[in-house]
């Protein structure tokens, strides 16, 4: 490393982003190397760095902000790390190698870690910005949704996928009537097979959720606050509260406009470094290899390799794994890992128990299981998993296999 950039001594990183990503990639770092940088962190939320997953709990109304904290103001004042919270930096000067935020304070690096995450995509249909349509993205989020469902009555979730559900049973939750609108027919469709949603959909439509599948959004009405959403096929249905879940994009534009080699997201290395050997980047804002990343597992996987080569202790590299999907949406348990769509040379394994609310799917090629979903009796599923990963051949308990580890293991 060249001169340091601080007064005692040590070199200076700078992170930007206080998200989950950034800051695990932090703790890995202070781990290894507690001493080695002076540190500054740029967030843009007026918080400390807190659990964005634990975000639905609190909609709900089960948990509270403080409870959903992860590194809270002292903690950063304890590692010796400068906060500036709720100042987002706006510029990078890779030449002068220094950092401008929103307020105007500049910062110079040695390395910088860029962990800018994501932004809600919002659907730019004619209305998208009225008052009343919001993303469920942050703490603020979380807090309008609350507060609209103290004054208001109707409430239309854009976008079936997990967020999506989250969103309208926290707000069913808050006493408001809550629809929930889907463009394809199946609901969570990037986890889940036909008839598992089939199944969620009645399950939580018994518990009082609205669904509109296979809808197209044309226009959210209202003359001064949203009023209506209206679709293609000209229908419409009230609402004082659109809450958008219809996706993320990675948030670039700031190393887009620092020059740094972008794609669909950031490009990374198998060190997490970008193409500027001084710039490293983790989590939903960076691509690997073609692919980019939403679930946790893969982003902590992330920060240990980057927080080992901040560290010096450079001998990681970051793999791709496959992941599988755990999930409780409203007290139904789902589970789902691999290839369970399935092709024209796979064959499917299928158990049925409607009264017991239990449904699974095994995708096998071969003798070899590539795919499953689970609906309403998972505790299989990290078994299933491993088989998925090492490929191992299960010709010995083929006949025993939907019926889990305890049965295929007598058979075997």
């Amino acid at each position: 490393m060249d001169a340091p950039a601080d007064k005692d001594g040590k070199p200076a990183l700078v992170v930007i982003g206080n998200g989950m990503a950034g800051m695990r990639t932090v703790e890995e770092l202070l781990k290894l190397a507690p001493e080695l940088y002076d540190i500054t962190v740029f967030g843009a939320e007026p918080h400390g760095n807190y659990n964005r997953i634990m975000l639905s709990p609190v909609l709900a109304g089960d948990k509270s902000i403080d409870d959903i904290m992860l590194n809270t103001r002292e903690w950063y004042a304890q590692n010796g790390i400068t906060l500036h919270a709720g100042d987002p930096v706006e510029h990078i000067d890779r030449r002068r190698r220094v950092v401008r935020s929103r307020s105007g304070v500049e910062v110079q690096y040695d390395r910088l870690l860029l962990a800018t995450g994501s932004t809600p995509f919002i659907i730019p249909v004619p209305g998208h910005a009225l008052p009343g349509v919001i993303a469920f993205r942050d703490i603020q989020d979380v807090d309008a949704m609350l507060e609209a469902a103290r004054t208001h009555r109707h409430a239309v979730v854009i976008g079936g996928g997990l967020l999506g559900l989250e969103a309208a049973n926290g707000l069913m939750r808050q006493g408001m009537e809550v629809t929930v609108v889907h463009v394809t027919d199946t609901l969570m469709n990037q986890q889940l097979d036909k008839p598992a949603a089939e199944l969620l959909k009645k399950a939580l439509e018994a518990k009082g959720l609205r669904f509109l599948l296979n809808a197209s959004t044309a226009e959210i009405v209202g003359p001064d606050r949203v009023s209506a959403v209206r679709f293609k096929d000209g229908s419409e249905i009230p609402a004082d509260l659109v809450v958008m879940t219809a996706g993320v994009r990675p948030n670039i534009a700031l190393a887009k406009s620092a020059g740094l080699h972008c794609e669909r997201a950031i490009i990374v290395d198998d060190t997490l470094q970008t193409y500027d050997p001084r710039i490293y980047a983790v989590g939903e804002c960076v691509q690997h290899r073609k692919a980019t990343f939403g679930l946790v597992a893969p982003i902590w996987d992330q920060a240990r390799v980057c927080g080992a080569h901040l560290a010096g202790a450079g001998h990681r590299r970051y793999v791709q794994q496959a992941t599988a999907t755990k999930l409780k949406v409203t007290g139904v348990d789902l589970y789902s890992a691999g290839d369970f769509i399935g092709a024209e040379d796979t064959e499917d394994l299928v158990v049925r128990d409607p009264r017991r609310g239990v449904y699974k799917r095994l995708v096998l090629r071969g003798s070899r299981l590539v795919g499953a979903v689970l609906y309403g009796d998972v505790k299989d599923g990290p078994w299933y998993f491993d088989l998925i990963q090492s490929g191992r051949d299960i010709s010995a308990f083929r006949r025993e296999l939907p019926f889990g580890q305890a049965m295929c293991m007598k058979a075997a």
